[in-house]
């Protein structure tokens, strides 16, 4: 997890926050407001491409709301989530493993929690330099290798 990632999470909900209180000023509608559970349940049991297909749009919809800052992290975010899904062997075990992930941003060392607590953990360790390789092509002659001719 990025140490950056409470920072995302708590620029996001006051993002929300400004947007309930234009909501509720009459500004604007909420984007999940018109969310019907029972017509999302059905397409998914009835049609499951044309429910993946709505639900990236929604997504997609959700995201370009946010504000440009945002939406480049919140795709990556769904980017995320995304290969979860891909790789769980069970939409069961693909829920409770973003779940878990969303739980250890929050309580986890430099979470959310940590952010809202203002706890400082310092700058994060830099990584040691390794040595880089030389890689060489097939079709490339190397002057180490023994030659048989």
């Amino acid at each position: 997890m990025s140490a950056d990632y409470p920072s995302l999470v708590i620029t996001y909900l006051l993002e929300w926050l400004q947007g309930l209180k234009k909501k509720a000023a009459g500004m604007t509608q909420s984007p999940g407001s018109d969310f019907d559970f029972e017509e999302w349940a059905s397409l998914a049991n009835t049609d499951p491409e044309a429910f993946e297909a709505k639900r990236e749009e929604a997504i997609a919809q959700l995201i370009s709301g946010a504000s440009p800052r945002m939406q480049t992290r919140l795709r990556g975010l769904q980017w995320r989530i995304d290969m979860d899904r891909r790789r769980a062997s069970n939409p069961l075990s693909s829920c409770m493993h973003i779940f878990n992930q969303m739980w250890k941003s929050v309580y986890g060392e430099r979470g959310l929690l940590d952010a809202l607590q203002g706890v400082e953990y310092g700058p994060l360790p830099e990584s040691e330099a390794a040595p880089v390789l030389k890689l060489h092509r097939a079709h490339e002659a190397r002057n180490d290798t023994m030659s048989y001719t």
